[in-house]
């Protein structure tokens, strides 16, 4: 992952790092031959960039983390899971506008 401000996450540090972290998360649940995702991936950068320090943004791919994914239900990715205080607040699936995502992340602000 080329950008600095978005994490990568995966299975092994998904608790230290969505579950214990001190803001909010939003995850971007993703795999590298899904068209979809690809299409948001550029929208899910620019909101690190300006939601930094106040969202965190990251990314889990499902080829490589599948433990993760099934635990929250992930079924259809892309899957966009925010949480706050290690509880999920919003779920969203499918690669949709980037004014539906910046609404679910308002809403925990």
């Amino acid at each position: 992952m080329s950008d600095d401000k978005v994490i990568e996450i995966t299975d092994s540090n998904f608790d230290t790092k969505v579950l214990k972290s001190d803001q909010p998360i939003l995850i971007d649940f993703w795999a590298a031959w899904c068209g979809p995702c690809r299409a948001i991936a550029p929208v899910i950068k620019e909101l690190a960039t300006e939601y930094d320090g106040r969202i965190k943004i990251g990314k889990c791919d499902v080829d490589k983390n599948s433990q993760t994914p099934g635990t929250y239900g992930v079924r259809a990715i892309p899957t966009l899971i925010l949480f706050s205080g290690g509880e999920v607040r919003e779920q969203i699936t499918g690669a949709v506008s980037k004014a539906q995502i910046v609404s679910a992340m308002n809403k925990i602000l």
